[in-house]
């Protein structure tokens, strides 16, 4: 896999940021978008009723006749739907204007009788990790989702609204808006889960086989760590003022489950802040590693260097032009039937006599100075006379 495709991020199908000087509450989107798929789900205690709405006319009976009625929208970029819902529910011109520029931060807005609530919503994509933001109105009687792109992780609150499991049924529209909360932070938390086998696999990888693949494999995890705190840190904060603000579309026990869902992200938190100091470790840790590794092999070419040194004199004395016929001192060796084998003789010796002297020295894998001492020690202790 190259780089370029390692660090290749989905991008989103729509995203826009306000031109400089624009005035505020004002947005354009492009008229060729497609209309997204809007869904709606009613419901009181003992009735229910889900269908998908091609004309808006139907949503003013839908809050007429059932407790809480739920919209959610599959996209942002088609301007006329935005407006006519806008002007459905009479939502701020600046919380349409966030719920298009998907790039906001987890936050908490009041308008009137309405809040408005940003989360961030985490997925993958090609194992790496991304966030799109999800736009929430919650009034008396209804709750409206802008999601940045289809697909969500709603669905186990479907599955509760259509069996009728729990309270929610019987429950307004502050309790649906903490359990599409309590369902986007729990999304996080299989993902947080893969970085710890992720993290473990990344640290066996940078010492065991430190190498450009393993070091971008753990700027990837950073990178993935990175994005999860920008999405979590905020939405505690958020999270923090709901169930601490009175609010009559959340109830006493609605903020208690608030709370816990606080708790979650605090745990989620916890946890990205040790994986992201262990993310920093381990690139520490790689280059320990790859100082370690170079260090090997520097030893073992200077060893190699160091064994041909005494060889380079020997075969460099036996090669000086001296006479032997003009004095019985010049190389005698020379006229000597054993003179070569003498001299490989004397190189091989010279060789195994410095291996075995590293080898004790503990440049070559013996025992070292320091571990011989500690061995002597542990024999003095056990002997009888305790080393007397």
């Amino acid at each position: 896999m190259t780089k370029h495709h390692r660090r290749r991020r989905r991008r989103p199908q729509f995203r826009q940021y306000a031109k400089p000087g624009a005035p505020p509450g004002e947005f354009a989107l492009d008229p060729q978008a497609a209309a997204p798929k809007v869904r709606a789900i009613a419901y009181g205690p003992d009735d229910f009723e889900e269908l998908e709405l091609d004309e808006f006319s139907a949503i003013g009976e839908l809050l007429q006749k059932f407790a809480v009625t739920w919209i959610n929208v599959e996209g942002v970029g088609h301007e006329d739907t935005i407006r006519r819902l806008g002007g459905v529910f009479q939502l701020h011109p600046l919380a349409m204007e966030d719920v298009v520029q998907v790039h906001q931060r987890a936050k908490v807005e009041q308008y009137g009788q309405q809040a408005f609530i940003v989360v961030r919503m985490p997925y993958g994509v090609n194992s790496h990790l991304e966030t799109e933001q999800v736009s929430m109105f919650v009034g008396p009687k209804f709750v409206l989702t802008f999601l940045e792109d289809p697909g969500d992780v709603f669905e186990s609150v479907r599955v509760n609204l259509r069996g009728a499991a729990g309270r929610i049924r019987s429950s307004g529209s502050g309790y649906l808006a903490y359990a599409l909360l309590d369902a986007a932070v729990d999304a996080y938390f299989p993902l947080i889960e893969t970085f710890g086998e992720r993290m473990d696999a990344l640290e066996d990888a940078v010492i065991d086989f430190p190498s450009k693949q393993s070091i971008s494999e753990v700027h990837d995890a950073k990178h993935d760590l990175r994005t999860l705190r920008r999405a979590v840190w905020p939405l505690r904060e958020a999270l923090n003022s709901l169930y601490r603000d009175v609010s009559p579309l959340f109830d006493d026990e609605t903020r208690i489950h608030l709370r816990d869902c606080y708790d979650h992200v605090v745990q989620i938190i916890d946890m990205v802040e040790t994986y992201r100091e262990l993310g920093a470790d381990l690139t520490d840790l790689y280059l320990s590693s790859l100082s370690t590794r170079m260090n090997e092999v520097m030893r073992v070419l200077t060893i190699i260097a160091t064994l041909f040194m005494p060889l380079g004199f020997i075969t460099g004395l036996y090669g000086m032009n001296f006479d032997p016929n003009v004095s019985q001192f010049n190389m005698p060796e020379l006229g000597w039937r054993w003179g070569y084998p003498f001299a490989l003789a004397l190189m091989a010796a010279t060789t195994i006599g410095m291996l075995l002297f590293f080898r004790r020295r503990g440049w070559l894998g013996g025992l070292t100075p320091e571990k011989r001492a500690a061995d002597a020690a542990q024999t003095s202790q056990e002997s009888p006379n305790g080393g007397e």
